[in-house]
């Protein structure tokens, strides 16, 4: 099984990879040319560097193209009082007394250091389908659980700026 993605994250994907097909690939092709031209391949740094951009930009066409072959599409629509992917969540952490905002967005915009939180987290996971008031159990993987209350609920739905990953 793929990697779950919104109809947005696919629509971002598409439009990263005919980026890098139509615009990106030819200035590679033509860089590689132009390194090439100045003579003795054995010693040509900018012919070695210009074919890695290249091969670098080929390699994650070919990974961003597989990942959309096997994606399985998923809805971030939810009730308008539950958490759901592309919200912002309010949580007050009671153990340290600390609040703090993520959003919840599909693992491969998933960004922690920026409050992105995956769905596939544990956090995500124990957030998603619950409500303003809550008291969520959270279980990381081999470690102690924690409990967090759902402090606010805010619907934000799907920013243009968002991106999966600049090129």
């Amino acid at each position: 099984m793929g990697e779950q993605l919104t109809k947005a994250d696919v629509k971002r994907i598409w439009e990263e990879i005919e980026k890098r097909k139509l615009s990106l690939r030819p200035k590679l092709i033509e860089a590689v040319k132009e390194a090439r031209s100045h003579g003795d391949l054995s010693e040509n740094f900018e012919y070695y560097a210009a074919k890695r951009e290249m091969n670098q930009n080929e390699s994650r066409i070919a990974y961003l193209e597989r990942m959309l072959r096997f994606a399985t599409i998923v809805s971030d629509r939810s009730e308008r009082d539950e958490v759901g992917l592309n919200d912002t969540v309010r949580l007050l952490f009671e153990e340290e007394g600390e609040e703090e905002s993520y959003r919840i967005v599909t693992s491969i915009r998933g960004h922690s250091l920026s409050n992105l939180i995956s769905n596939k987290s544990p956090l995500g996971k124990a957030l998603l389908k619950h409500r303003v008031g809550d008291r969520v159990t959270v279980r990381p993987g081999g470690g102690k659980s924690y409990t967090v209350k759902i402090q606010g609920l805010e619907k934000t739905g799907e920013l243009e700026t968002d991106r999966i990953r600049s090129y």
